[in-house]
């Protein structure tokens, strides 16, 4: 599904109304009424209910007077307060802010703090509020007297729905702009925003519902944009059920390079997270002293005992054997519990430089690029990356909270320098593609915060590799599924205490929920609807 910046979205209505002549009120309509609507199943309010709503001097104040009018309608109370003089109302807000004059509906003009302190007292008495203040244009922090407006919103407890946006959330990075609403439900108008299913911003619009506002399918097609939130649809064609007389060479066959003294479990995991994207054979090449530990730990795959160094991490000495078991394998993935040996680390730039398979870097595969990035020159469109923000931080030189703050910028510079698949993870995981595009993954949850959870997303991504899906495809529905996999857990089980491995034993599940058009029943609901 399509996310846009507010600049796209922009263009959209500006093309919609100058170009096609759609009146501006018309799309303003749509979008007050579609909101007053979602308001009401929503919430369910009981007749004679307070409303208050607050609008600012724009067009979203506009949307807030249509609401006002339908909630009017319905048999609300709605109380508008404007946080401006009556005179610096215009265009199409001017005209439903008359409207409701004409209906006779309790309006109140604010334009200072002095103002709105004489009747802060109506926040206490309302049922519930609608946030018409600010709407996605806002590209500097909120101060003063909005902002004040904002905190005493806030203080409040009452149930919010935000119009278009929270106001004081930046559209585009999901950035708080010094003080944000935080609405239990956020309409937004024609398309959903990046910046609403990012975080922060994703923790403050509550529940999403998008609007659509009548701008015809061409004028959207004709802005170009490169973000989207990442549905079933994007990789699911590939998820289909073989034909009966498949056999396994079919599959692929995946060879992973894991595992070091005490991470004997970080290759189990990678391995079986393959078997589960089925892949038809796996092959797990560790340090020959570790062989026994693993050939205990997997029945559904293979070993290979590789030449190691003093500290049973796999030597340069075992390159010549890599390269061999290379012959025929559809793809490599590299990193879990591998150690950052001296050797070892020599050994993964040594084979990254010339490896030819599409491969997946994770943990100390990623660990061992620090510093000498170049060596993806020769195989980088053939690499996914899947650091976590602190891996990442190693890559770039960036701190942590540098990266967390400009994540989607940051992954966007990355994949343009070094032309691979990164697969930044974290909350709202971003896949970024060479060819500009970003991915914001919107499954998962705290359960993938625990040791091996990254494991398992390697071996899914290297799985759906082998099975020859194209890298970006690998990289989408591999953060998809395991996200998903994650609140279907802990909507069973809860979010404390998910091993890992469980992770293993649901993911069939959730792929056979998928290429069957059946979201898991038990699964919590998704939290972008669409009207």
């Amino acid at each position: 599904m399509r996310l846009v910046k507010a600049s796209e979205m922009q263009e959209m209505d500006r093309r919609t109304i100058h170009d096609l002549g759609i009146p501006g009120v018309v799309l303003m309509e749509n979008a007050g009424r579609g909101a007053a609507h979602t308001f009401l199943n929503h919430f369910g309010p009981e007749n004679g209910s307070r409303m208050l709503i607050v609008c600012g001097r724009g067009n979203n104040g506009g949307d807030g007077y249509v609401v006002a009018r339908y909630l009017h309608e319905a048999g609300l109370k709605p109380t508008i307060m404007v946080l401006s003089q009556k005179e610096k109302i215009a265009g199409d807000a001017l005209i439903n802010l008359n409207i409701i004059h004409g209906m006779g509906l309790d309006i109140h003009y604010l334009p200072d703090e002095q103002a709105w302190e004489q009747h802060r007292s109506t926040l206490a008495h309302a049922n519930y509020i609608v946030d018409a203040i600010l709407g996605t244009g806002l590209n500097s922090p909120v101060r003063g007297y909005y902002a004040r407006v904002i905190k005493d919103i806030n203080e409040t407890g009452k149930p919010v729905m935000a119009i278009d946006i929270p106001s004081g959330l930046h559209s585009d990075s999901g950035a708080v702009m010094g003080v944000a609403i935080k609405a239990s439900l956020t309409v937004t108008f024609g398309l959903p925003k990046i910046g609403q299913v990012v975080f922060p911003g994703k923790d403050l619009v509550g529940r999403l519902v998008r609007i659509d506002i009548c701008i015809p399918e061409a004028v959207a097609q004709s802005v170009p944009g490169q973000y989207r939130l990442t549905v079933p649809e994007d990789f699911k064609d590939l998820l289909v059920e073989d034909k009966e007389d498949i056999h396994k060479g079919h599959r692929g066959h995946l060879l992973i390079l894991a595992g070091s003294p005490g991470k004997t479990g970080a290759a189990t995991l990678a391995a079986l997270g393959a078997v589960r994207a089925g892949a038809g054979l796996v092959t797990v090449v560790v340090p020959e002293s570790l062989n026994p530990i693993l050939e205990e730990k997997l029945t559904e795959a293979m070993t290979a005992p590789a030449p190691e160094t003093s500290e049973q991490t796999l030597s340069i000495k075992a390159l010549p054997l890599i390269e061999e078991l290379m012959e025929g394998k559809t793809a490599l993935a590299i990193g879990p519990g591998l150690s950052t040996h001296p050797e070892t680390v020599e050994l993964v730039r040594d084979l990254v430089s010339r490896c030819k398979l599409p491969m997946v870097i994770d943990a100390d595969g990623l660990n061992t690029l620090v510093g000498r990035l170049e060596v993806l020159s020769n195989c980088a469109e053939q690499a996914i990356l899947t650091p976590h923000p602190g891996e990442m931080s190693r890559l770039t030189g960036k701190t942590t909270g540098e990266i967390q703050a400009n994540r989607i910028s940051t992954a966007s510079d990355f994949v343009k320098a070094h032309k691979c698949v990164l697969v930044l993870k974290g909350a709202g995981t971003l896949i970024a593609l060479p060819g500009g595009g970003i991915h914001v993954n919107p499954t998962g949850n705290p359960v993938l915060a625990s040791g091996g959870a990254g494991d398992v997303l390697t071996g899914l991504i290297g799985g759906f590799l082998a099975r020859r899906w194209p890298l970006d495809k690998a990289a989408v529905a591999g953060a998809y599924i395991h996200g998903l996999a994650a609140d279907w857990l802990a909507e069973q089980v809860g979010k404390v205490g998910i091993l890992a491995g469980e992770l293993l034993d649901v993911i069939p599940y959730i792929i056979s929920s998928l290429y069957s058009d059946q979201w898991p029943l038990e699964a919590p609901a998704p939290h972008l609807d669409l009207m």
